[in-house]
């Protein structure tokens, strides 16, 4: 009987230790990337942009595939109704923050204004939703975020591949170790969350040291942030968004704009929508609708709107930079 029982034991702990391997053999398969998706990368990066093999080879023989980072993109923040995602970002904290942040950094706030014609709010807005003025801005390895979803996430594999280049030849001019660099699961960066062709393209040395510096430089991420809205059109002094006051009893068959302008203001006049203020008749705007916890809520959005959704392609995200920075604007007036 003992006998039997020690095979028993001794088959049961075998199990134990098999079931163990077996884990983590798959956990190293997971953690790996395609390694023939990876090698035609590094071939078209030497190939294309004086890459060194090895160097590239090293830094992605350190990359590592993450689920999680497959898992946040499925699922982020703006498939939320309204109501909760507004709850999320147009917070008492988020808006005592951000007159903390104008405070800070008055003066360049103000000659990011001057210069580029963003209201003040509205730069502070971006950079507190974006990462609570810089306190939070990413857990992940961007080489991991990027690699992760150039090879492992096919939907936009193309995107994600694009960034991957871009991020490399950034860290490159940078002079900086791409696997230091920490940022969003989607590879965005620094205080203002710039991905990295954006980095390339649009962020500026806003504090004249000869160094583009968005990771630890809020003199830099502010004029980036309002250099960024200046180069897709920002109109200063012109109207973001209206309240609609009134709509029609057929306004489900109103055309819709998921966020760009698309039809005169005075179509919907004539339509029966009313709005809390006055627009010119030939205004193009965009009739955009939001889940409200009691119904839906409307709004007109306009040409700054949708400028707000270039930096985060969601209507939700533009509404509540929009609402939040009417809030900071208004407690910062107050302290005057």
């Amino acid at each position: 009987m003992k006998n039997i029982i020690a095979n028993l034991l001794t088959l049961a702990m075998a199990a134990m230790l098999c079931t163990s391997c077996v884990h983590a053999a798959n956990e190293a398969e997971q953690n790996d990337l395609d390694s023939s998706a990876v090698s035609s990368f590094i071939a078209d990066m030497v190939r294309d942009h004086g890459f060194e093999e090895i160097r590239l080879q090293s830094i992605f023989d350190s990359a590592e595939y993450k689920q999680s980072i497959i898992d946040a993109i499925t699922r982020p923040a703006e498939k939320m109704p309204w109501y909760r995602y507004k709850k999320i970002f147009v917070t008492d904290d988020r808006a005592r923050a951000g007159v903390d942040y104008w405070h800070k950094h008055a003066d360049t706030l103000a000659d990011a204004e001057r210069e580029f014609g963003v209201p003040t709010e509205i730069i502070v807005a971006i950079i507190g939703v974006e990462t609570r003025y810089g306190a939070y801005t990413g857990k992940y390895r961007v080489v991991d975020a990027l690699a992760t979803l150039a090879f492992h996430y096919p939907k936009r594999a193309d995107f994600f591949r694009s960034e991957l280049k871009e991020f490399l030849i950034l860290a490159r001019q940078q002079d900086v170790d791409p696997l230091s660099i920490k940022g969003s699961y989607a590879g965005a960066m620094g205080i203002p969350q710039f991905i990295a062709s954006s980095y390339r393209n649009y962020a500026i040395d806003f504090d004249d040291d000869n160094r583009v510096d968005l990771w630890a430089n809020d003199i830099d991420a502010i004029g980036s942030v309002a250099n960024y809205f200046r180069r897709h059109g920002w109109q200063p002094g012109e109207p973001v968004i209206f309240a609609v006051t009134d709509m029609p009893s057929n306004y489900t068959e109103l055309e819709r704009s998921e966020l760009k302008p698309n039809i005169d203001y005075a179509q919907l006049q004539q339509s029966g929508v009313e709005i809390d203020g006055t627009l010119d008749p030939d205004t193009r705007v965009a009739l955009l609708e939001f889940e409200g916890e009691n119904g839906p809520i409307f709004r007109l959005g306009l040409d700054n709107f949708y400028v707000i959704t270039r930096y985060n392609h969601s209507r939700l995200y533009a509404l509540a930079v929009y609402l939040l920075a009417q809030e900071i604007r208004e407690r910062y007036e107050n302290l005057m």
